[in-house]
């Protein structure tokens, strides 16, 4: 277990560089000089990292040796990619003689603190992931509440359109994306007692096993919820990775691909009746044709993006370099458009390949791990993170039409942070577990009625 750990902290230290570099780039190229603040944030965000590795070598000493760097690293370089847009916007602000903004990168580096405790609290509380399944209607109700909340009069707010915001003591959070960790842990705890049930097959239609009718119940009711959070709420991304990540749990707990088929009809004509509906879904699916049918008006984000991927090519502008600040929420939604512009498509691809390893590492976990409860949301929560990734880039390029949702770990936004170390957090808990040896076995019955006791003279 040492040398686990040992591999870890190698694997940080070369992230730590990367981000150290990225964030010396960044001043470098914006302002000159690397700065007096440059060896104090690069100090902090090491420190941090050092105490989440630290307390991985107390808590989980047996756990997977990639998954903490890959997460500090990607962590890193949405820091500095959001301290190079706040220096951007100083700089226009100073040019037009206004006022810089607020920037953005020390709330966020307060916002990975507060992560990285949350994820040492994670792995204090919870020794073994089993006591989880206990609390699985509980997390259910406490999902379900924080899904709601945003429709509630005072504290929801509607934020560019989508009513997915509390708003209280002058701060705002996403409560759908602690909701996600919690109904992830509802539906492993659920489909650990039910899928023999969920097993059962009894017809067949056009070759495809169908289950029972009793059975399609758990899956019709997260397809209602889904279109309720995306008819209230209007949150396209977060329906389409609520009812994404329950038919991926339900086909590994059964077993069964027809989960995904049935799963499959459902999406396309929760799609369709969401595109005749809904005027915001037909605009971002009508975006997703014809991008250029309106450059300057609905089309601008998606077309901005484009030319920003096109600008950085292969090899990228460099840090520093680009115009990254053209496209709108740049820090938010179209982080990956920032990146790709100034890093290009090679480095683009090294940052899709650092969240493909994040996901292998979570299904070879849940793989490996002994319980059918560890296995279901070891491979829950790799999914959440491999689904979004898989979204947002897909939207910023032209590939799928954009759903809204964040990049895990790069894009501004504390509650989307703070939720997604979570999830790391207890996929380290679970990865402890697999990878810690089997207890031996008790002794045969036999075997220990045919010890023999010594007899001691007197």
């Amino acid at each position: 277990m040492t040398a686990t750990r040992n591999r870890e902290a190698a694997l940080l230290v070369a992230a730590l560089v990367a981000v150290a570099f990225a964030w010396g780039q960044v001043q470098e190229a914006m302002t000159g000089s690397l700065g007096d603040r440059f060896w104090l944030v690069v100090a902090a965000f090491a420190a941090l990292a050092g105490a989440a590795h630290l307390m991985v070598r107390r808590f989980a000493p047996a756990a997977d040796p990639a998954l903490l760097p890959a997460v500090v690293l990607l962590n890193g370089l949405g820091l500095a990619m959001i301290h190079r847009l706040d220096l951007g916007e100083a700089g226009r602000a100073e040019a037009a003689g206004l006022a810089a903004p607020q920037a953005t990168a020390p709330s966020q580096l307060l916002w990975t603190a507060l992560a990285v405790v949350s994820f040492a609290l994670i792995l204090i509380w919870i020794r073994d992931h089993r006591v989880l399944q206990r609390y699985t209607f509980t997390a259910m109700v406490a999902g379900l509440v924080l899904l709601l909340l945003p429709l509630l009069p005072v504290l929801g707010v509607t934020i560019n359109g989508a009513r997915i915001w509390v708003r209280a003591l002058g701060l705002s959070f996403q409560p759908a994306e602690l909701a996600k960790v919690l109904l992830i842990i509802f539906f492993a705890g659920y489909l650990t007692r039910q899928r023999d049930s969920l097993r059962s097959i009894r017809a067949h239609v056009l070759g495809v096993p169908v289950p029972r009718a009793k059975d399609l119940g758990p899956i019709l009711l997260a397809w209602a919820v889904s279109m309720g959070v995306l008819i209230f709420e209007r949150d396209l991304g977060a329906a389409l990775l609520l009812f994404g990540v329950f038919v991926v749990m339900l086909a590994v707990a059964t077993g069964r691909f027809s989960w995904v088929l049935i799963g499959a009809v459902l999406f396309a004509a929760g799609a369709f009746v969401a595109y005749q509906l809904f005027g915001h879904v037909r605009t971002r699916v009508d975006i997703w044709l014809d991008p250029f049918g309106d450059p300057s008006g609905s089309g601008y984000q998606v077309v901005q993006s484009l030319y920003g991927l096109a600008n950085g090519g292969l090899l990228g502008a460099g840090w520093g370099q680009g115009s990254p600040g053209l496209v709108p929420f740049a820090k938010t939604d179209f982080i990956v458009s920032a990146l790709g512009e100034e890093l290009g498509l090679t480095g683009l691809m090294v940052v899709v390949l650092v969240y493909l390893v994040i996901v292998q590492r979570g299904i070879a976990t849940g793989l490996r791990v002994r319980d059918v409860f560890g296995r279901l949301l070891a491979t829950g929560l790799a999914f959440v993170i491999g689904f979004q990734a898989f979204v947002i880039i897909g939207g910023v390029s032209g590939l799928i039409p954009l759903t809204g949702l964040t990049t895990p770990f790069l894009s501004a936004g504390g509650s989307s942070l703070l939720a997604n170390w979570v999830i790391v957090a207890l996929l380290m808990r679970v990865s402890d577990a697999a990878r810690r040896p089997p207890p031996p076995p008790p002794p045969a019955p036999e075997q220990a009625a045919t010890q023999v006791v010594p007899v001691v003279p007197s």
